[in-house]
């Protein structure tokens, strides 16, 4: 039986005196000329998160045209001249770039460039913590196993088609099965797993927890993306006393907050994903001072 998440589990407090790089250092592979918008819904969510410094790493510098507007507080990196990914090896201007966690999936597509981006990440020496989601996800179905090679702490967040594709057979609907189904991920895999959808589970293979925030109006395009944001600024804080598990249980919590408050306010079905960007300050807060009282 799952437990709910625990709201007291609160984020590290930033020493007074702390700089950009102590807030965290988050690597985004996200976006494509095709769709552009994951990559900003990825960036707009992490730096409201509390990212110090975001970085989008693509392969083709449209997607910087199309991002760096509506996100000038970023960071780019353009990958479209490496040959590296044809070779096998991840582009060596990743490793050269001072990061902590790394986030990929979001609008790649589901090409031959995403499936050899998405195993030379898994491959890499990299130890910190990576979150695999969308279009990462897809391309790693046929073995899902080979993620057990994550050097670091790995968070995968699939929803029920993705995870579907990565059992090789339905999600179950209702709330037993989805627990077995995202205990069973994170075992496969080696990672805590965030199976989203209405009461989103989150497990590391052994312990599960059941999320009580969020509503129907959530169902948007987008929504994922600013999941997948959220969870990777909060890993940037894993430090002793606050694991990816809390981090994972964290993000999960203030995204269906942050849902909740932009449905008081639009409706349920008024909500779209931006709208949960918006809101994320004030849920942060809540969620804040909730575990603090």
């Amino acid at each position: 039986m799952a437990q709910f998440v625990p709201i007291p589990v609160s984020l590290p407090d930033l020493e007074a005196c702390a700089h950009k790089g102590q807030a965290g250092r988050l690597l985004c592979l996200c976006g494509s000329v095709t769709m552009p918008g994951a990559a900003q819904l990825v960036l707009r969510s992490a730096q409201r998160a509390g990212a110090g410094l975001v970085t989008l790493a693509v392969f083709h510098p449209d997607v910087i045209k199309s991002v760096s507007p509506s996100a000038p507080e970023a960071t780019y990196l353009d990958l479209s001249r490496s040959k590296d990914l044809f070779a096998g090896r991840l582009p060596q201007e990743i490793d050269a770039h001072p990061h902590d966690v790394r986030v990929a999936g979001p609008g790649l597509g589901t090409g031959g460039s995403t499936r050899a981006l998405t195993a030379a990440l898994v491959s890499s020496a990299f130890e910190g913590p990576l979150v695999l989601d969308a279009d990462a996800l897809t391309v790693s179905a046929t073995e899902p196993a080979e993620l057990t090679a994550c050097r670091g702490p790995l968070v995968i967040t699939p929803h029920p088609g993705e995870a579907t594709r990565l059992l090789g057979r339905p999600v179950p609907q209702d709330d037993a099965g989805r627990e077995e189904v995202a205990k069973e991920l994170a075992a496969t895999t080696g990672s805590i797993c965030v199976l989203k959808g209405a009461g989103t589970v989150i497990s590391d293979g052994e312990v599960v927890f059941r999320n009580g925030t969020g509503n129907a109006g959530m169902a948007t395009a987008g929504s994922g993306d600013v999941l997948a944001g959220i969870l990777a600024a909060y890993l940037c804080c894993c430090t002793q006393g606050f694991t990816p598990m809390d981090a994972a249980c964290a993000a999960v919590f203030v995204h269906g907050l942050a849902g909740d408050l932009a449905c008081d306010e639009k409706g349920v079905r008024g909500v779209v994903a931006t709208d949960l960007i918006d809101f994320l300050p004030a849920a942060q807060k809540a969620h804040v001072e909730g575990a603090r009282d």
